[in-house]
């Protein structure tokens, strides 16, 4: 049913531990925030089958690629099209995504070598959020 308000949230905010060392960026403020919302909660790259823990990825020239130059291409699309099916089922008005995130990033990244630098950017995920104009929480409250 499409009618219900929803918000979606990086899984790995509500403590999913789902990122690429095995951990999560659990934040309370999210969780309380949510708590008696309705909430799709995602990972594209656990949804790309992507295993936990997994080498870092970054995105570089608009490619998701892990710090010994593997492309990720086909398991980044898996993931994004799984998530953008879940979606589609629901009528989102909210996206509370992880800033810096190869997937979920929203407006900053990392620059794509490895260096810590970041960058002005969105994860592929986000873009597409961005793109459709769901609101979006810029900054993590």
């Amino acid at each position: 049913m499409k009618n219900k308000k929803c918000i979606l949230v990086s899984a790995c905010l509500l403590g999913e531990n789902c990122k690429y060392n095995g951990g999560n960026n659990y934040n309370q403020a999210v969780i309380d925030f949510v708590a008696d919302k309705d909430v799709l909660a995602v990972c594209p790259e656990v949804a790309g089958r992507l295993p936990v823990p997994r080498e870092p990825v970054e995105i570089l020239k608009g490619r998701p690629c892990d710090v010994n130059g593997n492309f990720y291409d086909k398991e980044f699309q898996v993931g994004i099209d799984h998530t953008l099916s879940s979606l589609a089922e629901k009528n989102i008005d909210l996206a509370i995504l992880q800033s810096r995130s190869p997937s979920c990033g929203v407006n900053q990244i990392y620059d794509g070598h490895f260096s810590s630098r970041k960058i002005e950017g969105s994860g592929l995920l986000g873009k597409f959020v961005a793109q459709r104009s769901t609101n979006l929480v810029k900054k993590i409250f």
